[in-house]
């Protein structure tokens, strides 16, 4: 239950950091059952048409799901930008599934620490990005030394 109740009171609006699988998919579950709950609550106590209680719910928690989303993505090595997949329904989503699913960069990355606590392969440091990397301003992939361009998403770059 800690899973929940961190990301709704200790990480509410929190979007920089990343988040691991566990966090996520935890909390979505519980999210998930607390929703059912409030709905069978709402049922009983205010009659079978009144979703205000429940609207109240998704509605309180729709930030920390944000930003739990945009932890995960980041975790990834995305931009919390691909949240806007959301609005291509259906294949938006399914992609989103995908990369929500897929395990997070080994060490640390342009948005923090492992939140696994993952060092490289000799244990002695953590991954890190190579000093003096550059990434795409529109994307945020990796960009080659002195390019123009992203060769991610073809966007200028300014040097």
């Amino acid at each position: 239950m800690h899973w929940y109740t961190d990301v709704v009171f200790k990480k509410y609006a929190v979007f920089g950091g990343r988040a691991g699988r566990p966090e996520f998919w935890w909390f979505q579950l519980a999210n998930f059952i607390v929703s059912i709950g409030v709905a069978i609550v709402a049922a009983i106590v205010l009659g079978s048409h009144n979703q205000a209680l429940s609207d109240l719910y998704s509605l309180a928690v729709f930030i920390p799901s944000l930003a739990l989303s945009i932890r995960r993505l980041h975790d990834t090595d995305r931009s919390g930008w691909w949240m806007l997949l959301l609005f291509l329904i259906f294949i938006g989503w399914i992609v989103l599934i995908v990369f929500w699913c897929l395990q997070g960069t080994r060490g640390a990355n342009r948005y923090g620490d492992s939140p696994d606590g993952e060092v490289a392969a000799d244990g002695l440091q953590p991954l890190a990005p190579p000093p003096g990397q550059a990434y795409c301003s529109t994307c945020g992939a990796a960009l080659q030394p002195g390019a123009a361009f992203c060769g991610n998403c073809g966007a200028a770059q300014s040097t």
